[in-house]
């Protein structure tokens, strides 16, 4: 099997920078940075205690956001960063952190607290934060008040492990944990002192800040997405990256020569007048079918993804498939294809939280078993935190995938206005009967006789063409004069009447 060609290509516009990460120049992975939505995850604050909810087993934190942010107990570590004073922890085990619902915390109402959030604030809820700060680097994690040396689980050669341990070990300082990145691998003593040297200078900073900030503040700000693209993906693997803004090639070509001067020759300034995401493998129109509910396989069968406020459901369809096997077989092959896209659209549009997968019914339970298989085996080449439940009595399969931000299809798109997110719109003769049946409120309380009502040209149209001997009747019946006429705009399920007798809009009236 030929090796992968991995690229990385960054397109930079004014409304937002878009970094596509792609394999053998299909879209593998994709990442989005809006200018008016700053990226909170990562970032430490100085909050204060609003609210602490036994019952929830959590508290609610100020930190200067329009919602409090929600902080778990699970997420109260043993050591408040603040004064270093130690939680009451009420486990059987003194010895581990518990992360059991039968923690007790001395939290009260009022209290300051340093906090850094790990997962943005989504659909009216608050952002998640946690007690345990740590702060990435380019080659290691420094996590303050802990006190250990981890080696990530990709490095799996033991004697590099030893090495890199060594090398920590002679200047580690007590009471701060690190765990060396994968990309620490084969890196000298030097660069992975100088990184450490840099990420203790901003734990420094930021103790500082707590001690002198006599509000609620912002401490410390993670990287930019782009910059967090470059420091976790920007690995051995990648061929090139391409970029195609000046300023940010300069500054992501500065960043990579101080981490990995080697790598420094890979970044590629696009200077061809045809876009970016054009001159490289239709990448535009590969992101626009990622928010698009369908997704067609390979065999001609189809997937339907939708996203609900509770959970995301996805439903496998055979669609034009047509197999020459037994109908148990075509389900199963079906399914094991779905299954391996599943994880890939998972991926691809950042689909996190609750997410329930109805698969074409398989009768025998051997073939279930091989359809699970699959889909925990892609789960685990893929790396994404997600834990997975077997195959319920109705034939649906629901896992979970760590959310941290927000998914791609709420990163590109905005509710509708005229369905507000349903993705269907009123019929015109449930419109006309809204409007009927407020003509009829409208008729008890006022003596008006006389009214103008403006709806979509499509209601006027369908009125006049297929329903004007009903409103003639609806006029005799009521005694009034009714004239339709077109608002452009109006949606399909809007409408707005105005007194031809007080001359002005009376919609608001009933």
């Amino acid at each position: 099997m030929s090796e992968s060609i991995n690229e990385i290509i960054l397109n930079s516009t004014m409304g937002n920078t878009r970094i596509a990460l792609v394999k053998n120049q299909v879209l593998d992975n994709l990442f989005v940075e809006r200018p008016e939505h700053q990226r909170t995850v990562g970032n430490i604050y100085k909050g204060k205690v609003q609210n602490v909810i036994p019952g929830m087993q959590a508290a609610f934190i100020d930190i200067g956001q329009p919602v409090n942010a929600f902080l778990p107990f699970a997420e109260i570590g043993d050591v408040n960063p603040i004064n270093n004073e130690s939680f009451i922890v009420d486990s059987k085990d003194k010895n581990k952190k518990s992360k059991t619902n039968n923690k007790k915390i001395n939290l009260v109402v009022g209290d300051d607290i340093i906090v850094q959030v790990i997962k943005e604030p989504f659909s009216g809820k608050g952002a998640r934060v946690t007690t345990e700060i740590s702060i990435p680097g380019s080659f290691m994690v420094l996590v303050p008040n802990s006190d250990y040396i981890g080696i990530s689980k990709k490095i799996s050669n033991r004697y590099e492990k030893n090495r890199i341990k060594k090398i920590i070990s002679n200047f580690k300082p007590k009471n701060i944990g690190i765990i060396a990145r994968t990309i620490c691998c084969e890196q000298d003593e030097v660069n992975i002192k100088n990184d450490f040297d840099r990420l203790f200078k901003i734990w420094h900073e930021v103790k500082h800040k707590v001690k002198s900030s006599k509000t609620i503040q912002l401490i410390y700000q993670d990287f930019t997405i782009s910059d967090l693209v470059i420091r976790d993906l920007f690995t051995e693997s990648i061929k090139k990256l391409v970029i195609d803004s000046k300023p940010l090639y300069k500054r992501i070509y500065k960043l990579v020569k101080e981490i990995n001067p080697n790598a420094a020759n890979k970044i590629i300034l696009h200077k061809s007048k045809v876009p970016i995401f054009d001159q490289y493998y239709g990448l535009d129109e590969q992101i626009n079918k990622i928010i698009r509910p369908k997704v067609w396989l390979k065999s001609g069968a189809h997937l339907i993804i939708e996203h609900t406020e509770a959970m995301v459901v996805i439903d496998v369809n055979s669609g034009r498939f047509i197999g020459k096997k037994e109908h148990e077989d075509n389900s199963l092959k079906i399914n094991i294809e779905a299954a391996k896209e599943i994880v890939r659209q998972l991926r691809l549009r950042d689909i996190g939280g609750l997410i329930v997968i109805d698969f074409i019914d398989l009768a025998e339970e051997k073939n279930r078993k091989k359809v699970y298989d699959t889909l925990r085996r892609e789960i685990k080449i893929d790396g994404s935190k997600a834990s997975l439940s077997e195959f319920s009595d109705f034939g649906l399969l629901q896992m979970t995938r760590q959310r941290v931000g927000l998914s791609i299809l709420h990163t590109l798109t905005n509710k509708c206005k005229a369905c507000n997110g349903l993705g269907r719109i009123s019929s015109p003769d449930n419109t006309l009967t809204t409007i009927e049946n407020w003509i009829n409120k409208f008729r008890v309380k006022n003596k008006d006789r006389r009214l103008i009502i403006y709806t979509h040209k499509k209601i006027e149209e369908y009125v006049y063409t297929n329903k004007k001997s009903n409103l003639n009747k609806l006029m005799f019946k009521k005694l009034m004069w009714i004239e339709i006429k077109t608002d452009p705009t109006l949606n399909v399920n809007e409408f707005k009447v105005f007194s031809k007798k007080r001359k002005k809009e009376v919609t608001d009236e009933v």
